[in-house]
């Protein structure tokens, strides 16, 4: 899909893909999603550009993902996307600024693209240049890995009450779905960890853009990057410390878990140890010899052993409870 974008005292508006030839100069920002061969080649006929392949797209070389060609910035990044499903995933887009204007070549409709082209259509100001539009798509990529963040930091805070204030409160382990605990958790750390990739692959598009000196960057544009890359800062170290959180928390269910299955073991041990003495006390009755006395036929002699089974028994358990080993 091919969606051409000019810019207008209004706000961005949407030219008609078919009416490219040659480039109208409001034209200032070239969207292919998912595009075609037709639409790769037709955008390099009309750019001198080589819009990058998808297998190309995928390299994690960073001579292959930032650099520049016959005066075009070429800039890969990899960004989060699919964050509100159940199996969220990382997608490469690449941005080109060439002749004025910005290429972005994707093979994902992430949100941020769809937030920011609303909102700039109702605000002239972020899409005066390509370099604005630059600037305010990786805004648009940086505030959804925040929300995302932060939603990451809410559950890990429930997931956290759930480990500890329940059980503090006289709470057990095996009255707890800990299964589910580990998969929330996983999914967090999941989502934490593509957050990450994000924000380190941001961080270098935005420090190379500043590095190559574009002379149609003003001194305000430059503030701007620079404030992007502060954001991308403490994002990332926010990120790094729900890491460390998420491996903490995984940690603490793991340990509930075999906690738990040392009670169990503990349980059946105690139980063997109580049942030892009434096996020799029945074990010795058992013998074949007449030894001990009135064991023939005696029923007195049959119960006198039940009662020195349970007696000891009796015994056993008190011991336990003194200890504190029940």
């Amino acid at each position: 899909m091919l969606k051409v974008f000019a810019s207008s005292p209004h706000g961005l508006i949407s030219v008609d893909a078919a009416a490219q030839a040659p480039v109208p100069p409001e034209v200032i920002w070239i969207d292919l999603l998912e595009p075609t061969l037709e639409e790769e080649k037709a955008v390099e006929a009309l750019l001198p550009i080589d819009v990058p392949t998808r297998e190309e797209m995928k390299e994690i070389e960073t001579s292959n993902r930032l650099y520049e060609e016959n005066g075009a910035l070429y800039m890969t990044a990899t960004v989060a996307a699919k964050l509100d499903t159940g199996r969220p995933e990382i997608a490469a887009v690449t941005f080109i600024l060439a002749n004025g204007r910005l290429i972005t070549n994707r093979y994902v409709d992430t949100k941020p693209f769809q937030q920011f082209i609303a909102y700039a259509q109702k605000h002239p100001n972020s899409c005066q240049s390509s370099l604005a539009i630059l600037a305010g798509l990786i805004e648009a990529f940086i505030e959804r890995i925040a929300d995302v963040l932060e939603r990451v930091g809410n559950d890990l805070d429930q997931v956290s009450g759930t480990i500890f204030v329940v059980n503090s409160q006289g709470g057990t382990p095996t009255s707890r779905d800990l299964r589910g605990l580990i998969e929330r958790i996983g999914f967090n750390g999941e989502l934490n960890s593509k957050a990450r990739e994000s924000l380190v692959s941001l961080g270098r598009l935005v420090m190379f853009v500043q590095q190559t000196g574009l002379p149609e960057m003003t001194q305000e544009q430059r503030g701007r990057f620079r404030s992007i890359s502060r954001d991308v800062t403490s994002l990332s170290d926010h990120a790094s410390f729900l890491g460390s959180k998420v491996s903490f928390l995984l940690e603490a269910t793991l340990g509930l878990i075999n906690v738990e299955q040392n009670n169990i073991i503990k349980i059946f041990s105690v139980a063997a140890v109580m049942f030892m003495p009434p096996t020799l006390i029945a074990s010795i009755y058992g013998m074949n010899f007449h030894l001990l006395p009135d064991l023939p036929g005696n029923y007195s002699n049959f119960f006198f052993s039940l009662g020195l089974m349970l007696a000891s028994m009796g015994v056993t358990y008190a011991v336990f409870r003194r200890k504190g080993w029940l």
